[in-house]
């Protein structure tokens, strides 16, 4: 019997809270995000604001709710772009192993890795304008090499696998090869490097939206929260801490997250998990 370890049991936990924080705030919020209230301005924690207000008199906590949504759904959108280019292309250049092909991929790759996320989002932030979409087509992008590479890294391996080399002389073609039996023993490995990408995006998609080039206000963001309070915190920390702790608790969750995935799905990791 395999036994959940420790780390995939905490990690789901502290990824709950965002996601039902993000879900909730779809139907319901304390307060309105988008109602400005000066003379509501930096109220201290209490039973109507329990992590208090900010320098417009807007409620912390849905700000901290509404943000969730935002932050999820850049980080989930871009590592869906990662995983749906990055992978066929890793296994595209795995089918073509030792080919102009294959070089001509991973050099697109590398091409790609010289510019990291944020410089692609000045670099597209500077044609069309900083938005939460421009963000995710950032991230997104660098997402696809990263992809790419694990796959193609971990196909490479299972082509010269006894089963693949039966599938070879059944006569299957090298397209239906990699659908029908190299994809699925990556799943493992894919499913584990989404979560390590997705805890990356939250951290990308707050810095971007720290410089600027996020989400726009109205839209509540926790980078953007940390920005608006940088000015402010000698007067009220809360407003840095708790966007602060609230990206922290979702990164730890889902690096916790992967870690579990990780010795749950890796056969060779799997026995030491049992009783």
């Amino acid at each position: 019997m395999i036994r959940p370890s420790t780390s995939l049991q905490f990690g789901i936990l502290l990824c709950l809270i965002p996601m039902i924080m993000a879900t909730i705030s779809f139907f319901w919020q304390p307060f309105d995000v988008t109602e400005l209230n000066i003379s509501n301005r930096l109220q201290p924690v209490s039973l109507t604001h329990p992590f208090g207000t900010d320098h417009f008199g807007r409620d912390m906590l849905s700000m901290i709710m509404v943000g969730a949504q935002t932050s999820i759904a850049v980080a989930f959108v871009a590592v869906g772009i990662g995983v749906l280019f990055g992978v066929p292309l890793g296994l595209f250049a795995a089918n073509w192993r030792g080919s102009f092909i294959d070089d001509g991929i991973m050099r697109f790759n590398d091409l790609v890795f010289a510019f990291p996320s944020l410089v692609i989002a000045i670099l597209i932030t500077a044609i069309a304008g900083p938005s939460a979409f421009n963000a995710i087509v950032a991230i997104g992008i660098f997402n696809i090499p990263v992809f790419a590479r694990i796959s193609r890294g971990a196909a490479l391996s299972l082509w010269q696998r006894e089963f693949i080399l039966s599938a070879q002389v059944a006569g299957k073609t090298g397209l239906r090869i990699s659908t029908e039996h190299v994809l699925p023993n990556l799943m493992h490995i894919l499913i584990v490097q989404a979560t390590i990408q997705f805890s990356l995006g939250i951290l990308a998609e707050a810095g971007l939206s720290y410089i600027g080039l996020g989400a726009q206000p109205p839209t509540p963001s926790w980078g953007r929260m940390l920005a608006d309070a940088q000015t402010m915190v000698s007067l009220a920390p809360r407003l840095a801490i708790v966007p602060g702790v609230a990206i922290i608790i979702t990164v730890l969750g889902l690096n916790l997250l992967g870690d579990g995935l990780r010795d749950a799905l890796d056969p060779k990791l799997r026995g030491s998990m049992k009783k």
